[in-house]
């Protein structure tokens, strides 16, 4: 096994309550990812990543976790864990699992200790604990926001808050504290020791805070994202601190104690310049390049985002990793069919009617854009689902939504059930092949003429041009060498060269533009004549 095989990989994320369900309890579990596996290998992804599936109460889609080393009993066991990674491995598959250090479940063991333990003790040293403000400590410690709307304090009997930049159910742990630092390098060893490949960090920049006194205010507040939060406060109190490197250094250790090492990718909503600095070599190997993520369909600004995250990959010796949607975001089918100014926020309260996306336009944007991604040096990751062409389900019914931003926001954002709906494998079936019973969430009318079986050998799909894509990407992945082509990389139209005299030309405009001389190698959609329709890319051989 390559130790280097990550640089060029291509990572299917699999959120696992959504993927499939082995038993027919309308939830999917590891089993099911076992089953599919061979479905992941005909495909041609080098790994998965797994979102979190352990012991949970399941306050915010297993991001509140009660137990590091175990599998959630609706999910399966860890003898369930042990064949998927066996049957990964059997298949040249590599595991990534979602760790998640920034905060535990509300009834994680540690924090029922802090609860029961006074003020000041050891117990509650482990995560933030705060006096208040006022008078009798009415107030909240600082003016920071919850990421899922209100403050990010709640109160207690006692009197004292603690912190949770999330739900009230996930409070922050303490990374000053050297018992959260041992404890998680021991996480690291135990799941590297199951044969783990390499972890997801969730919120990988948030870890330290500063928490001298007093607590520094915040400027910007409730529904911002880390890269508008740090804009604004360069200094930021408990986002992107320098401390948080000296954790990673520390997890860089352990990885290199195992052969292959093992890799980290970070969840990092930061500026490039920042966000490279996550993957110096004695570091992290990978961060997610969420400012390619939020272009909409914009050449300009994708010229300027592909250029940054290569020049600041380079610069620390590792590569750029490029990413259209996961667990967190609008499937890109429904955002790139909109208005680039829509605010997607406000665009899932009306329940996706206002405006309604044309998703025949962002079908043949999310076709341009599989060609564009593939197309770039480096590693890119794919969300389930994203292979089929899925658009968001943004009419999903109030009562079955499960996010908590929805209750937080006071209703005013919907949330992100939308992009976990149960995936389709069959045409037909009470949740189209996805259990033998209806999903945890529904699926919408028709969502089997999406599925799988719907897609399979017919050559015009979104689910074959994915599996084209990836199968010719090996031929020249691997040379990372990247060159913009002068003579057509203007205006809409954005033109690279990579390996083989391979030209990646992708018109993001509406009007055709001439097509150069070569041959093709793949197109999103069909040619015809010498020029290439607007949004719509292609793969081109070139002398």
């Amino acid at each position: 096994m390559s130790r280097n095989w990550w640089r060029n990989a291509v990572i299917y994320q699999i959120y696992p309550r959504s993927f499939v369900d082995s038993d027919g309890n309308g939830i999917g579990d590891l089993a099911g990812i076992t089953s599919r596996m061979d479905y992941l290998a005909g495909l041609g992804v080098d790994a998965v990543w797994l979102s979190p599936f352990y012991p949970s109460p399941w306050a915010d889609g297993g991001y509140d976790v009660a137990d590091y080393r175990d599998v959630d009993p609706s999910l399966g066991t860890l003898e369930d864990f042990d064949r998927l990674v066996a049957a990964a491995h059997e298949r040249d598959i590599r595991v990534l699992i979602d760790i998640v250090p920034n905060h535990t479940s509300d009834q994680h063991e540690w924090f029922r200790q802090a609860l029961a333990s006074p003020a000041g003790s050891p117990e509650r040293d482990r995560y933030v604990f705060r006096d208040g403000k006022g008078h009798a400590g009415e107030h909240p410690p600082s003016n920071w926001e919850s990421r899922f709307g209100g403050p990010a304090w709640t109160r207690l009997p006692d009197g004292q808050w603690y912190m949770h930049l999330f739900a009230k159910e996930q409070p922050d742990l303490n990374w000053d504290n050297p018992d959260v630092r041992a404890e998680f390098l021991d996480i690291l060893r135990f799941w590297s020791r199951r044969g783990v490949d390499g972890f997801r960090i969730d919120v990988a920049a948030a870890l330290v805070k500063d928490m001298s006194e007093p607590l520094r205010d915040v400027v910007g507040g409730e529904g911002t994202t880390g890269l508008d939060d740090l804009a604004a406060n360069p200094d930021h109190p408990f986002l992107d601190r320098p401390e948080v490197h000296d954790v990673y250094r520390e997890w860089n250790k352990v990885f290199h104690e195992f052969d292959p090492p093992r890799i980290g990718v970070a969840e990092a909503w930061v500026q490039n310049e920042r966000r490279v600095r996550y993957t110096r070599t004695d570091e992290l190997q990978q961060a997610f390049n969420f400012e390619f993520l939020r272009v909409r369909w914009d050449a300009p600004e994708y010229r300027r985002v592909v250029q940054e995250s290569i020049s600041g990959a380079k610069s620390v010796g590792t590569v750029a990793t490029w990413v259209m949607s996961n667990h967190d975001v609008v499937r890109h089918v429904s955002a790139l069919g909109l208005p680039a100014e829509t605010d997607l926020r406000v665009w899932l309260s009306t329940h996706g009617t206002h405006p309604a996306p044309d998703l025949e336009l962002g079908t043949r944007r999310a076709r341009a854009a599989v060609l564009f991604t593939l197309g770039l040096p480096g590693s890119a990751y794919v969300y389930q689902g994203e292979e089929l062409g899925l658009p968001e389900v943004a009419d999903l019914p109030v009562e079955v939504l499960e996010d908590p931003k929805y209750e937080r926001t006071n209703h005013k954002e919907k949330g992100r059930d939308g992009c976990r709906v149960p995936l389709p494998w069959t045409r037909d079936g009470v949740s189209a092949g996805f259990s033998t019973e209806p999903g945890w969430l529904p699926q919408p009318e028709g969502w089997g003429e999406r599925s799988v079986e719907a897609q399979e050998g017919d050559e015009e799909s979104m689910l074959e041009l994915y599996r084209t894509a990836l199968r010719l990407r090996r031929e020249f992945a691997a040379d990372e060498s990247f060159e913009w082509e002068p003579t057509h990389n203007t205006g809409d139209v954005l033109a690279f060269r990579r390996a083989d005299n391979i030209l990646v030309l992708v018109n993001t405009g509406s009007e055709a533009v001439p097509l150069p001389v070569g041959e093709v190698v793949l197109s999103s959609i069909k040619l015809d004549g010498d020029t290439l329709p607007g949004n719509s890319a292609v793969w081109l051989r070139v002398g």
